[in-house]
């Protein structure tokens, strides 16, 4: 009798932690409460929720978008432009997406006006033109590149959400079947359970630049912040490191593409397409976008 009572209680417990992880973290529901800005999109459907916020950082104009999903796996996707050929608008490759109601820029890139590759990896530069930094490339399952040798500094999207890796081998990331990565510069991991992690003397972490920054707080919630060069020169990846670590407590905080790269697009509720919140003038490689 008590070895049946503990099963069923143990069950019990198991069906409540399960229905807590598919609702909106406190962070969420919280708020209005706990706003950094002026709350000026809000999105709500039994899947998706996500609200964005206007604020000033650094006498910067800024976007925090709080992000709910339901099923990760399913509802966060990528779109990219076609692979050695060219890069797109960021508004094109949204459209990529059926039913995107929220899209940020994703991955750096190396191009003819970005040529630079780091020095591990194999041939010349322009061998690797029109596609994403980073040693392993994988959209909608399908391996586009893998380096073998190359660590793997970046974002991959598996069972349990979206995933950081910080010089990992890319077997280790395959490993988990992952349906899209994302990368961009090896030092582009701000911060590991919400302890800084940038490298001390990266000049890149202490330029001011327009940015979108990542961070994930549990397999379902994850921030946003988009720093646009409205009323300045942006801020530093510093700053954004200290914002994240002021004001939440994340699982990691990742540094995608910026510069002329940044963008924030959304769908209002009801409506069909998705209009821009703020964004640079260049063409991308790819995005990240969330569906219902």
């Amino acid at each position: 009798m008590g070895r049946r009572f503990l099963c069923l209680l143990l069950c019990l417990l198991c069906c409540v932690t399960a229905a807590l992880a598919e609702e909106p973290a406190d962070f969420f529901e919280q708020a209005e409460s706990e706003s950094i800005g002026r709350f000026i999109r809000t999105y709500d459907s039994p899947t998706l929720k996500f609200t964005i916020e206007k604020f000033l950082m650094e006498g910067e104009i800024c976007y925090l978008t709080r992000v709910w999903v339901q099923d990760p796996v399913r509802q966060i996707r990528k779109a990219t432009s076609k692979w050695k050929e060219n890069v797109n608008t960021v508004e094109r490759l949204a459209a990529k997406v059926k039913g995107a109601a929220l899209a940020i820029n994703g991955s750096g890139f190396i191009s003819p006006l970005y040529p630079w590759i780091p020095e591990n990896y194999p041939g010349k530069n322009e061998d690797y033109y029109y596609t994403p930094l980073g040693s392993l490339t994988v959209t909608d399952g399908e391996v586009f590149r893998n380096l073998e040798g190359v660590a793997y500094y970046g974002l991959a999207l598996d069972e349990d959400g979206l995933q950081m890796y910080v010089d990992a081998d890319n077997e280790e990331v395959l490993a988990t079947s992952p349906t899209q990565t994302w990368s961009f510069y090896v030092g582009c991991p701000m911060l590991l359970n919400n302890e800084d992690i940038l490298p001390e003397e990266w000049e890149f972490a202490d330029q001011l630049a327009s940015r979108t920054v990542i961070g994930r707080v549990d397999k379902h919630n994850y921030l946003i912040l988009t720093v646009t060069r409205e009323r300045g020169k942006g801020i530093t990846l510093r700053r954004a490191s200290v914002f994240f670590r002021e004001n939440f407590n994340t699982e990691w905080v990742y540094d995608l593409d910026g510069g002329q790269s940044f963008a924030l697009l959304c769908r209002k509720q009801g409506k069909k397409r998705l209009g821009t919140i703020a964004r640079g003038g260049a063409r991308i490689v790819d995005i990240m976008a969330f569906t219902e």
